[in-house]
């Protein structure tokens, strides 16, 4: 489904991506893993066509970030893009002018479910109940391809749990979500495969289950061990952040 080769990506004469080569699966979720500032939402903005890379080549089903694949890409940002003086209903109906996937019905029943208001203007929700119904739009959407960033961060665990929930239980069948994150302990039980991200690079990817047989720790472990040995800050939960 992705298809990563030499990909860089410089601001200035500063490197965010600096030789990223990956290849991910289609029909899996998978966890773009690696602490703030390592380039994950940087990549997910060239996944998704919002910026383009300086150097190398980025493939969605083999083919470039573009009109194309926009239209079967479903993106969440790390920050809410809507007028925060949209209500909720709005932005429902905007999606779906944008997006010839987006399933009207399955959104307002999940914000039903939520006991969102409709008519509540964006600016008057809590950055929970704002994060979950960003969440819905993007879930909402029959794509094959989902790029998620940070979805749970920022929120309380009970709204994580909630987010996760939905990731799982509202991906298309057969589509790709890859979920941008630093709170690995929280993303692992659902995740199919992984890439750890440092300094704008790749440092280990590939299947979840695998990796935590072999070395016979969680991702979570393997990341900290990693970061340990590297010499690089290890990561901890205290807080949601790092």
């Amino acid at each position: 489904m992705i298809q990563c080769y030499s990909l860089a990506k410089t601001y200035g004469s500063t490197p965010a991506l600096r030789d990223i080569s990956l290849e991910l699966p289609q029909g899996k979720i998978i966890g773009l893993l690696g602490p703030n500032g390592s380039g994950k939402t940087t990549l997910l903005k060239i996944l998704a066509g919002v910026l383009q890379p300086t150097s190398g080549t980025a493939l969605i089903g083999g083919i470039a970030p573009g009109p194309v694949t926009k239209a079967h890409t479903s993106y969440l940002p790390d920050r809410c893009t809507f007028d925060r003086a949209m209500r909720v209903d709005e932005c429902v109906k905007m999606t779906a002018d944008f997006f010839a996937d987006f399933d009207t019905l399955r959104a307002q029943s999940m914000l039903a479910d939520l006991e969102i208001p409709m008519h509540a203007k964006l600016k008057t929700l809590s950055k929970g109940t704002l994060e979950k119904v960003q969440l819905i739009l993007a879930m909402s959407r029959q794509a094959d391809l989902y790029l998620l960033d940070e979805p749970i961060g920022g929120v309380d665990p009970a709204a994580r749990d909630y987010i996760l929930r939905t990731v799982i239980e509202n991906h298309r069948p057969g589509s790709t979500v890859l979920i941008s994150t630093h709170l690995i302990h929280d993303v692992e039980p659902i995740l199919d495969g992984f890439a750890f991200v440092a300094g704008g690079v790749v440092i280990m990817s590939g299947d979840a289950g695998h990796a935590r047989e072999e070395h016979g720790k969680s991702l979570d472990e393997i990341f900290r061990d990693i970061f340990r040995t590297a010499g690089y800050r290890a990561p901890t939960n205290e807080g949601g952040l790092y």
